[in-house]
C-alpha cells in the first residue's frame, strides 16, 4: 500500500515548456565554461559527459576540478525572480489537496531555489518536507544513500512510497531500492520506458488506487 508521495521539483511540478529548467541549464553552462576557462559548447560537452557518473553539475566540479566556493555557484545558477515568470498554478493546488496522503519533494536543487518555485506555483503549503541538495550532504538522486536518508526521515520505506520524477535514471536508481516509481514523461520523450510512465500528474490517482485497492476475493 502506498502511504507516501515522494515528488521532484523541476519539470515535474510545473511543466518543462515553461523553460525555467532550460534556463538553469543555461547559467550552469556558463559558469562552467568561465570557470574552466573554455569555450561554451565544451562545457556543454563536459558537463553532459560527467553528469552520468555524478549525481549534479557541482559534484563533478567539486570531485574533479577543485570548486570550493559551492554558495558562489548556487547564487550564479539560481538568481533572485528566476522563477518570477512561471504561472500560478491553482489546477495543482487542488489536485495535490484531493490525494489521501502526504507529499513530499526530493530535489537536486537548494532549497532557496525550491521556496521560490514552490511560492509560485502556491503550494508551498502542501508538502511535509522538501529535502533539497543541502539537506542531502550535496549528494543528489539517483544516490542510493539519498533515497534512504529521505525515506528515513519520513518513516517510510520504498515499497509504500511512490516516487515521481522526469528523469528516467532517478525513477530506476529508486526503483532499483525496491521502491515504486512513475517517470513523469510530458512530451512522450521515452516511450521505451520499460516501467511506469505517466504523462500527466493527475494519472497519479489512478496508481494509487490500482495499487492502495484491495485483493480481489
Amino acid at each position: 500500500m502506498i502511504k507516501y508521495v515522494l515528488f521532484d521539483l523541476d519539470n515535474t511540478l510545473y511543466s518543462a515548456r515553461h523553460g525555467l529548467e532550460d534556463s538553469v541549464g543555461k547559467r550552469i553552462v556558463t559558469f562552467v565554461s568561465h570557470y574552466l576557462n573554455i569555450p561554451p559548447e565544451e562545457a556543454m560537452r563536459e558537463r553532459k559527459k560527467w553528469i552520468t557518473r555524478y549525481s549534479t553539475t557541482l559534484e563533478w566540479l567539486v570531485a574533479e576540478k577543485g570548486l570550493t566556493d559551492i554558495e558562489g555557484y548556487y547564487k550564479t545558477i539560481h538568481p533572485e525572480g528566476e522563477a518570477d515568470f512561471l504561472p500560478p498554478d491553482p489546477h495543482l493546488r487542488s489536485f495535490l489537496q484531493s490525494l489521501p496522503i502526504p507529499c513530499a519533494i526530493l530535489t537536486n536543487s537548494p532549497r532557496e531555489h525550491a521556496d521560490r518555485v514552490l511560492r509560485r506555483l502556491g503550494v508551498e503549503d502542501l508538502f511535509t518536507r522538501v529535502f533539497d541538495i543541502r539537506w542531502n550532504r550535496f549528494k543528489g538522486k539517483p544516490a542510493p544513500e539519498v533515497f534512504r536518508r529521505v525515506l528515513d526521515a519520513l518513516g517510510t520505506a520504498p515499497d509504500t512510497t511512490l516516487f515521481v520524477d522526469d528523469i528516467p535514471r532517478f525513477v530506476e536508481g529508486y526503483q532499483d531500492l525496491g521502491g515504486k516509481g512513475a517517470l513523469l514523461d510530458e512530451h512522450d520523450a521515452y516511450p521505451d520506458f520499460p516501467h511506469r510512465r505517466i504523462r500527466s500528474l493527475r494519472e497519479i490517482t489512478g496508481l494509487l488506487h490500482s495499487w492502495n485497492a484491495p485483493p480481489a476475493p
